[in-house]
């Protein structure tokens, strides 16, 4: 497996601006960091939170400048490299939005339409569909005409950001008074302009404020679109949850620092001097259930471990319909016994979730784990479906290129160590998924003569002419296609609805070699309902049912996530109802918040897995019992 590269931040030798910044900008910065790490201490890890964090400071960059800051060789930003670039920066003028949507008003009357915006929008980065850019538009458009004054809404921008930024400093102010109430004192850095670093505001909101954000962002970053569509969402949405007195405090069952067996849930700010090996792999819908790879860890030593698992964005996946993430979570699990080690609890805005802990040499079962509130089957709509293949002159049979798009969305799924080649292994566990068979010595014998190999692996060149000559032994036939499309996840318009790819990586501290190999694909429902009991044993608050003796009500409770379990220690079967129906801001994997559960004797079963609905919103649980008869 692939090991992260311990090359040095490209940020942190990049030579700074003269001169210390302005207290104004130092502020901003620091109210726009804080409400998405920590500390100033963390640094900034990816580009798109560095694209992120510059928009919530009213900063609207095009790629190409900011490649000048995060080059192919940077792999982290400190604090003081995000003021840096901030300072270089101008903030974006309304002069510089009207004149972006000007090249865009294509009869030049003042308004964008809804057909103009949709053309741009549906054709320039990550596609829209027409309800999604009609919805930009009714949200501004007042007399309800269709039609967008882009004059009024440069202005709602504009404004939007500094309310923005002018709540997140007073916020900041309160939490440092607070923390002077109580005695606690914050440490001054040295390169700061007479400012002292105020303390983190609240996690919860302020992520989920951030979140909002990136999840409007839709359109590629070289678009002013893009930043101006999401600025107008965050009007309704990010301005409602820090318009409060205080930030909302998190759920007094849940500990930032609780972990299983002794662990951490922070993530630690030196993960590049750790060794790391890291898989890909997939969540698909089949039929009732959900499979996925499943992963073997082994240990050499003893050792500090951060895990996390995110879902990946390819072609439509990673996304539900209505713009959340997919949750991808975990489980770790002993091998030799399947009993619950950990599970991730922490969760950033990009849907990435962590988790820290100590973990003895040995081998380990990493079980994925999505609940089914988001990745789920489409409702069956009448669609067109797509070609999939063409004749040419002579009866040449070709792919079409929607076809050869979608293989190669395929082959970045299969690709599970992401060198961008297959090797025999990889290309066996993809036609396990799609055939339910493995690849026998003559199969991979017909591959090796019959396409051009790299290092003895396919190369997606050599993955489109396979299916090319599956074609042609089909003589058009397309069914057998569409078998290999529809075990992928793939609808009949070519759209990945049915899967939600995902990247896992392990980080060890002081084991230098640890393993990681995919170990089966298939459903693990039975293991995860036992883990999330357990789960919610040793986490959750513990409620004892009235009028039945020997059962027990378990709630373990998050802010991104509730665990609702059921334990039967009695002798005779129970059949409950759990009515989770005046819960705010949540969706039951079972489709319904009004779920009815039976437990047979002596044991455990999971009631209600519940997201927030709005990822933008708290998750407020409500659950009440009672024994049906």
């Amino acid at each position: 497996m692939s090991r992260r590269s311990s090359r040095p931040s490209t940020a942190s030798s990049r030579p700074r601006t003269a001169g210390q910044p302005s207290r104004d900008i130092y502020l901003e910065c620091q109210a726009a960091f804080l409400g998405h790490y920590d500390d100033l201490g963390d640094k900034i890890d990816s580009k798109e939170d560095l694209i992120l964090l510059l928009q919530q400071t009213g900063r609207n960059p095009t790629s190409k400048s900011v490649a000048k800051y995060w080059t192919p060789r940077t792999e982290s930003m400190t604090f003081e490299d995000f003021v840096d670039v901030c300072s270089r920066e101008p903030v974006t003028s309304e002069e510089e939005l009207l004149k972006a949507f000007h090249k865009i008003d294509l009869n030049g009357d003042g308004y964008i339409s809804l057909d103009e915006l949709y053309k741009i929008m549906t054709t320039k980065g990550e596609k829209m569909s027409k309800d999604e850019v009609k919805d930009i538009i009714d949200e501004v458009d007042e007399n309800k005409d269709g039609k967008l004054d882009y004059k009024e809404f440069a202005k709602m921008v504009l404004s939007t950001t500094e309310e923005y930024k002018k709540l997140a400093l007073r916020n900041l102010e309160k939490r440092e008074k607070n923390r002077k109430l109580h005695g606690e004192i914050t440490p001054r850095k040295e390169s700061s302009p007479e400012v002292s670093p105020a303390p983190s505001p609240d996690r919860r909101l302020s992520r989920h404020s951030a979140r909002n954000a990136s999840q409007e962002r839709r359109l590629s970053k070289q678009s002013v679109l893009d930043e101006t569509s999401a600025l107008s969402k965050r009007r309704s949405s990010t301005l409602s949850h820090v318009s409060n007195d205080d930030y909302s405090k998190p759920s007094p069952r849940v500990s930032t620092n609780s972990i299983s067996k002794g662990g951490r849930s922070k993530e630690p700010t030196n993960l590049k001097d750790w060794p790391m090996v890291q898989s890909k792999g997939t969540f698909f819908l089949e039929d009732s259930s959900i499979i996925s790879h499943v992963y073997t860890l082994n240990l050499t030593e003893d050792s500090d471990v951060w895990i996390s698992i995110q879902p990946l964005k390819i072609g439509e996946s990673g996304e539900a319909l209505d713009g959340t993430f997919i949750d991808t979570a975990l489980f770790v699990i002993y091998e030799d016994d399947n009993s619950f080690v950990a599970f991730t609890e922490t969760k950033d805005i990009r849907g990435k979730y962590g988790l820290r802990c100590n973990m003895t040499k040995g081998k380990y079962l990493l079980i994925p784990f999505t609940t089914g509130c988001r990745l789920k089957p489409k409702k069956e709509t009448a669609m067109k479906e797509a070609k999939l293949i063409m004749k040419e002159k002579g009866d040449k049979i070709v792919l079409t290129r929607g076809f050869k798009k979608a293989l190669e969305d395929i082959f970045e799924m299969a690709d599970l160590d992401g060198n961008r080649l297959l090797s025999r292994e990889e290309f066996n566990w993809y036609n396990m998924r799609t055939s339910g068979e493995e690849v026998a010595d003559d199969e991979w014998s017909v591959v090796e003569d019959n396409i051009e190999l790299d290092k003895g692996q396919i190369t997606l060149a050599g993955f489109i002419k396979l299916n090319e000559m599956e074609a042609e032994d089909n003589e058009g036939d397309t069914e057998d296609l569409w078998i290999t499309l529809s075990a992928m996840g793939f609808n009949k318009s070519l759209l990945l609805d049915e899967a939600c790819p995902f990247l896992l990586k392990v980080y060890t501290q002081k084991c230098s070699d640890p393993e990681l190999e995919v170990s089966a694909l298939k459903s693990n429902k039975d293991t995860l309902d036992k883990a999330s009991c357990q789960l919610a044993f040793t986490k959750g608050e513990a409620k004892k049912v009235k009028a039945i003796k020997d059962v027990m009500i378990y709630q373990y409770i998050n802010d991104h996530r509730a665990l609702i379990v059921v334990e039967n220690k009695s002798k005779t079967k129970i059949k409950m109802s759990l009515d989770c129906s005046k819960t705010r801001n949540g969706v039951s994997h079972t489709g319904s918040m009004l779920g009815t559960v039976t437990v047979p004797a002596q044991t455990s079963v999971v009631g209600h897995h519940i997201l927030p609905l709005n990822d933008g919103s708290d998750l407020n649980v409500i659950c009440e019992e009672s024994v049906l008869k």
